[in-house]
Parts: C-alpha cells; structure tokens; sequence
C-alpha cells in the first residue's frame, strides 16, 4: 500500500483522531486511482512512441517504411480477390485497358499546386486518406500497384512512396514489369470508366505519418552535408538548366532494365549508385520537379533492401522558391 502523504502520521501519533486519518488515506487512494485511469486514457489516445500535431495526425518515431515487395503477374492475379489494385498511369490509358478491378491513382489527380505557387505538391494527408477511404482501403489494406514506367512517369513508385509515408501497415505489392508483363502472359484487360473498387464500402483510413521519408526544401539547405542528394531528371532539358548544388545527376530512367522496365535488382542498384559515387550507406535524398520519378528511384532502392531513402516531394519546384 502506498504510504500516507507526508505529515498525516505525525499527527495522528499526536492525538490526530484514527478515523480521520482512515478518511484521509481513502482520500488519497481515491486521487492516486484517478491519476492512473487518466494515465491509461491518454496513453490510448496517444500511442507511446508517437508524437501528436494539433491537426489530429499522428506523427511516428522514425521507423521502416510499409511492407513493399515485388510480385509475378500470374501472382497478382491470384491475390486480386484480396486486394485493392491501384493503377497508376494516367486516368485516359487506365480507361484504355487495365486490369479488371483495377482504381485509377494518377498522380496528377492527387497533386496541385500549393499557396506558394509550387507546381505539383502532393495533397494533404487527410485528403489523401479520405481518397484513399472512399476506394475501400484501410490502413492495413493489401494493395496492389502497377503501372508502366512510362507514361505514369513512375507514378507506381510515388504511389507506394505515399503509402508509406502515410503509414500504411497493409502488405504493398508491386507488379514485376508493370502492365506489360500482365498482358505478355495473356492476362485480361477490362476497358472503360468503370468504378473498380470505389463501389466497396468506405474504410477510414488512419495516417501515422513517417516524416522522416520526406524532406523540406529548407531542411535540406540547412542538412546538406548529412545526404547524398540525387538528381533523377532529363540531363539536357533540366539538370543543365539548373539543379541542387552538389547534387549527382542519376536520371531515372537508369533504374530500371529490360523491354518490360523493371526495377533493377539489388547488385544492379548498387553498381549504379557506386558508379556514380553514391554511398548507399549515407542517407539519400532523391529529387526531381515534384516527386513522381524520384518516387520512383525510391521505391527501386527500398526494393533493393537498400538502407531507408528520403523522397523530396517537392522537388526542384520547392527548391527554387524556398530557398531564394
């Protein structure tokens, strides 16, 4: 039993009545009980290890990004029942042909530009969950993405980068070779608008956000010497044109191989970036205008079991305006 507050026992061995004491310990039973049921609401309302912004979105301690694996078309197409499948091309091809079930998740659709003038930023967490609810995925929701790193400009690899910032705690499976490889096996398309998955009942989709996946264009400025920055766009209409200072040019393009693009391997990655004179081994900020194919060379390092990148989101867009 907890001992009496300080003073209480004193006073009872100087003539403090015994029954006024049993009240006061009773008392004190009472204030230590409810101090502990408060301890425990808070505790459920705020996991321990997270920290809490007034918005109402969680913010996690630095941990590993969502389960993201590599999966066979013939795979895929066995797991589709228990999926949501993302496809990540531009609405118009997604209605040209893509796979039966399949929602459209175009980065154009989910991008715009902010209050600063800063051309393609992604939306805000809670829109994106509310999106993301309303297509029947939840935060521990298996998904499947694909596209064709070609026209969705890498937009699988921004679409599994959102998740995992978002906190996704659901298995995310990456189509090996994208669409290409679905129908190089004979696999079915569907055609048209369809509603795919959105016609499943509406989940609530919670956001513990992995901050540390993501970088300001001011922390950057500040932390330069603590990353590799990488440049992932076109050689001869951007990078010359202007670029991060110390920044290595690694155009995307570069990571992925064969008539099916597919994401290089881990050997294959690594010989990259040690061509380059990238040191995998220092945390890597991958960049380019607004953070679709460099979402894309994030998702090829994090496959390659590579240690955890950062996606600047918002590009060499951000950069030019925030740190004038």
């Amino acid at each position: 039993m907890e001992p009496l507050p300080q003073g209480v026992e004193g006073r009872a061995k100087e003539g403090y009545a015994p029954e006024c004491a049993e009240r006061t310990r009773l008392k004190y039973l009472a204030f230590l009980c409810c101090v502990f049921m408060l301890w425990n609401s808070i505790g459920s309302i705020i996991p321990a290890g997270s920290g809490y912004s007034a918005s109402g979105t969680s913010w996690a301690a630095e941990t590993e990004p969502a389960s993201i694996r590599l999966i066979k078309a013939t795979e895929a197409q066995q797991l589709l029942p228990a999926v949501v499948t993302l496809d990540a091309r531009p609405r118009s091809v997604w209605a040209q042909g893509h796979i039966p079930g399949a929602c459209s998740f175009s980065w154009e659709d989910y991008t715009r530009t902010d209050t600063d003038g800063v051309k393609y930023r992604t939306l805000p967490p809670a829109e994106l969950a509310q999106a993301l609810g309303e297509k029947g995925i939840g935060t521990t929701t298996d998904i499947l993405i694909y596209a064709d790193a070609d026209t969705s400009w890498g937009g699988e690899g921004w679409a599994a980068w959102i998740l995992a910032w978002l906190g996704h705690q659901g298995t995310v499976y990456i189509l090996d070779g994208g669409i290409q490889t679905w129908q190089e096996v004979g696999l079915a398309l569907k055609q048209g608008e369809d509603r795919c998955s959105e016609t499943a009942k509406t989940q609530r989709y919670e956001v513990n956000l992995r901050v540390g996946l993501n970088i300001s264009a001011q922390e950057l400025e500040r932390n330069k010497d603590r990353y590799t920055i990488v440049d992932t766009r076109n050689y001869w209409n951007e990078w010359l044109l202007g670029h991060i200072p110390d920044a290595v040019h690694i155009n995307w393009e570069k990571f992925y191989a064969g008539s099916n693009r597919r994401p290089l391997d881990t050997e294959a990655l690594k010989q990259l970036l040690k061509e380059k004179g990238v040191d995998p081994e220092k945390p890597v900020v991958y960049y380019c205008t607004g953070g679709i194919r460099s979402g894309y060379t994030w998702l090829v390092h994090t496959l390659a079991g590579l240690p955890v990148a950062l996606n600047f989101e918002g590009g060499i867009e951000e950069w030019n305006i925030r740190t004038r």
